[in-house]
């Protein structure tokens, strides 16, 4: 078999059974396993495959930059933001995260809603400016432009003073095994630092966001009251049979 057509195989495997495990496959093929590797690790370098240890797992698409996310999957983030509204209590004091599916959550809020909303996303923060009712508190600190959001010393120290009934976060990849990922270290360390100031935690993952995985863990299942979801039951079976309440949009 070509390495072209080896590689081919390897694509394949993932979008059949959402992950490759580089012994096997080195073994039904009749080749080494670190030609496996290599082949994984070029596929990685391309966008292709996250990689992990022992194989990969499909990368999310959610990874691209925010101005092409904002294209991806536009209604199935709508009916994600819908339903992740719902939570939004009159009163209440509520972290959103940033994101393209936090930033359609603002437009699924009535607009006669009283509450309090933290945000270290500018354009989240921006988006609430009409909606007279919510009082907005902006955590500042060095701007990530990829997902435009604050990270860092400033923004995390900010966010040591807030006490929220509910945080919505957002990730990039939300898969059975590598648990809830994004694909900045400091972007996953601020979702942790947020997740910590709030009494209950929910993740917002539009369906294309299920099963796939990036580079950094956010936080394990454990730790989250649920996932808001659009994804069919196939997608989500392994993830409530872990014990992970899902939400269903």
């Amino acid at each position: 078999m070509l390495v072209g057509e080896r590689r081919e195989l390897l694509l394949a495997r993932l979008a059949a059974d959402g992950k490759v495990l580089a012994k096997d496959v080195a073994a039904e093929l009749g080749v080494s396993e670190d030609s496996i590797r290599r082949d994984l690790r070029d596929l990685a370098a391309a966008g292709l495959c996250q990689r992990v240890y022992g194989g990969a797992l499909p990368v999310s698409p959610a990874v691209a930059d925010y101005a092409s996310r904002t294209s991806i999957a536009v209604g199935g983030k709508e009916r994600v933001a819908a339903a992740a509204a719902a939570l939004v209590r009159p009163g209440s004091t509520v972290i959103l995260d940033g994101g393209t599916t936090t930033l359609a959550l603002t437009r699924a809020l009535p607009r006669d809603l009283r509450a309090t909303v933290v945000t270290h996303s500018p354009t989240v923060a921006a988006a609430l400016l009409d909606h007279h009712g919510i009082e907005v508190f902006l955590l500042g600190g060095r701007l990530f432009r990829h997902s435009a959001v604050t990270c860092g010393a400033a923004a995390a120290e900010a966010a040591q003073s807030i006490s929220a009934d509910v945080f919505l976060l957002g990730v990039t990849g939300v898969h059975p095994e590598a648990g809830l990922t994004t694909g900045d270290a400091d972007e996953a360390a601020m979702k942790r630092t947020l997740a910590r100031r709030a009494a209950d935690t929910y993740v917002l993952a539009s369906a294309e966001k299920l099963g796939a995985a990036s580079r950094f863990t956010v936080l394990p299942f454990a730790d989250v009251a649920g996932i808001i979801t659009d994804a069919d039951e196939k997608n989500v079976q392994k993830l409530a049979d872990q014990g992970v309440a899902i939400l269903p949009a």
